[in-house]
């Protein structure tokens, strides 16, 4: 595990960018007063051996140098000896719907991205809870076993996408069957998955699944993302919107949040439906909810040395 000890000084990389705009705002200066002069003939006749390679060398050394010397600064950390540790809390899975209906912009910036954003706030929240990660769309698969390893979890959770599973639609209850994998049995801590999904595609939802989920101590909260009045799907190349997603008619497909799904899976597994627009008020509701809950003891590995690596 890394750990950067001083990550202010990285800000000093912006050196590097300005050490490159001066470089090449240099040659040109020279290369125009020059030619005030001479022609460019003529100056290579008098300075046949004027190399271009060698300013370059010197700036691509230069920069090198300042990188280094800021890393030197941050001092990363790497850990050395892993230890055994005692902690209170509750664990916590986050099931996030990845499909394409996700990409609607009915909600700023996107349903999925305020999807991540709600999680990381929630994430940043929490203190000695273990979170975990599934991603679903046509079919569940997990991103991250049940950790206490924050940094790692909202990496994860930066990196999903609309296009990380090739199935489409929306398994939201194998996503509630894979979240009973993630607890431990042995541990009896109290156990909550967070569903974050617009609640669309839901049309063959077995609600035993959530029934199930609730005999072995599951609570399930759900939080729904996007409006009740829709928006159409659009598909991106590089970030410019191509076209929107049409049905088999042609005709554009406006995709809505269905709340009554995700209020139905709530109330089978104990928990709540929370509308997920204002993301201080969801993260504050999620607070409460977690603040109730008796915290229990288990064990965690965590590193206990770090050494330095500058």
């Amino acid at each position: 595990m890394f750990q950067l000890e001083e990550e202010i000084w990285f800000w000093l990389l912006f050196l590097v960018l300005g050490m490159v705009v001066l470089f090449f705002w240099t040659a040109l200066w020279k290369r125009k007063t020059k030619r005030l002069y001479a022609s460019a003939e003529l100056l290579k006749r008098l300075s046949p051996d004027q190399s271009r390679f060698k300013g370059v060398l010197k700036l691509v050394v230069l920069a090198m140098a300042v990188v280094c010397f800021c890393i030197a600064l941050v001092n990363p950390k790497v850990g050395t000896k892993l230890e055994t540790v005692t902690r209170e809390g509750v664990d916590i899975v986050f099931a996030i719907d990845v499909s394409k209906s996700m990409l609607a912009e009915d909600v700023a910036p996107s349903r999925l991205e305020k999807a991540q954003q709600l999680t990381a706030q929630i994430i940043n929240n929490l203190v000695s809870d273990r979170v975990g990660i599934i991603a679903y769309a046509g079919k569940a698969v997990p991103q991250l076993p049940i950790t206490t390893d924050y940094a790692a979890a909202k990496m994860f959770l930066q990196n999903m996408n609309t296009d990380m599973l090739s199935s489409q639609g929306t398994a939201i209850d194998e996503a509630i069957q894979l979240s009973r994998t993630y607890f431990n049995d042995a541990e009896q801590t109290n156990r909550v998955l967070v569903i974050i999904s617009d609640g669309e595609d839901h049309k063959d939802l077995n609600l035993d699944v959530a029934k199930a989920a609730a005999k072995e101590g599951i609570k399930i909260f759900t939080i729904g993302v996007g409006s009740e009045k829709g928006g159409p799907i659009p598909l991106k190349r590089n970030g410019v919107v191509m076209r929107y997603k049409k049905n088999q008619k042609g005709e554009t497909v406006i995709t809505k949040l269905n709340p009554n799904t995700l209020t139905a899976i709530a109330e089978e597994a104990n928990g709540l439906f929370i509308q997920g627009q204002n993301t201080k008020q969801v993260t504050e509701k999620i607070a409460e909810i977690l603040n109730k809950l008796e915290k229990k003891e288990f064990e965690a590995k965590e590193f206990s040395e770090f050494k330095d690596q500058f």
